[in-house]
């Protein structure tokens, strides 16, 4: 298996496996959602607040996940996590911890300090993540499910509290995926 950046050649692609990954977990309604939402990242988001990565196996996209600028009304360099899928049948054997974590490792290299994701603390705990509360760092939109507000430092042991509110890439400015 090899990881790589994510190529605009390979978006259909790369669509087509997060609409049947999420389709297959959580149903066709939200598989189309976070297909057109992964179509809209690829397409619509500017190269410098944009880094995504694929898993590839014999010539095949397995898996990808990407990350986003998130900024804040103070000097903060972070970005969020998501969304990641992997594909059904390659799923628990660690690929989608790999990708996370060659994911990070080019962020620290580029810079950025945080990392923010919204999603299941156990999968995220594996690599890194711990729960936050919107006190220490406030979330662009209201979240539905708060226990799923995850951080890590990239650049020393705890986050410290960001002041103000923070902003999303424009795909995620819609409050269904909060």
């Amino acid at each position: 298996m090899n990881l790589l950046p994510y190529s605009p050649n390979n978006i259909e692609e790369i669509k087509q496996l997060f609409t049947k990954v999420f389709t297959d977990s959580e149903g066709q309604s939200e598989g189309l959602v976070i297909g057109n939402l992964v179509y809209d990242l690829m397409t619509g988001t500017d190269v410098q607040d944009f880094y995504g990565f694929v898993a590839v196996e014999k010539e095949s996209i397995i898996g990808s996940i990407f990350f986003t600028r998130l900024t804040f009304d103070s000097e903060v360099n972070a970005s969020l996590l998501s969304p990641v899928a992997i594909q059904t049948n390659y799923q628990g054997k660690g690929i989608g911890q790999k990708l996370i974590n060659h994911g990070i490792h080019h962020l620290k290299e580029n810079g950025v300090g945080l990392v923010f994701t919204y999603g299941d603390p156990k999968f995220y705990s594996k690599v890194g993540f711990k729960l936050i509360t919107e006190k220490t760092v406030k979330a662009p939109f209201t979240l539905t499910y708060p226990e799923g507000w995850l951080g890590q430092s990239l650049v020393g042991d705890e986050i410290k509290p960001v002041t103000g509110d923070s902003y999303c890439v424009e795909a995620f400015n819609n409050t269904e995926y909060w």
